[in-house]
């Protein structure tokens, strides 16, 4: 949550990237060798199943529950599998038109996902960072301490 907070934008963009990439390289890939309409589906299926695990154990370190936010693959995974479908005798049609509606819905659907958790700052000054130990505290420099500098 603190690195969303710090870099929102940024991680927007870095993770719709990655996400859609994810989603739309692992499951063309695996439709195109099973053959199996529905296979992104399943796919964003057992990835949204392994991030609520992780969510999970993160809540059971002692961090608030919204520290991950489970990405919302299932419906573009959905119409991945709906393109799949329709353009069978194309493999390159699903690769271009699924792919694009990957990247263009993935990110909208995770946009109103993080417009309905808690404020980000809010749950970073609830939840503070941790204190560092003190190996690992910085040592501020120490520059122009024992004699008159500009």
């Amino acid at each position: 949550y603190i690195f969303y907070t710090d870099w929102m934008w940024t991680s927007f963009v870095v993770f719709s990237v990655s996400q859609s990439t994810m989603l739309a390289v692992g499951a063309v890939y695996y439709m195109l060798f099973t053959g199996v309409p529905g296979t992104a589906t399943y796919y964003a299926t057992i990835m949204t199943i392994y991030t609520w695990v992780a969510k999970g154990a993160w809540f059971a370190l002692g961090y608030p529950y919204d520290f991950i936010v489970v990405p919302v693959w299932i419906p573009s995974a959905m119409l991945l599998d709906l393109t799949y479908w329709a353009t069978r005798r194309n493999k390159h049609a699903v690769i271009i038109i699924g792919g694009t509606l990957v990247g263009l819905s993935l990110p909208l659907f995770n946009m109103v996902n993080l417009l309905l958790i808690r404020d980000p700052l809010e749950v970073a000054f609830k939840y503070p960072r941790p204190t560092l130990p003190a190996y690992m505290t910085p040592i501020e420099p120490q520059v122009g301490k024992f004699y008159n500098s500009p």
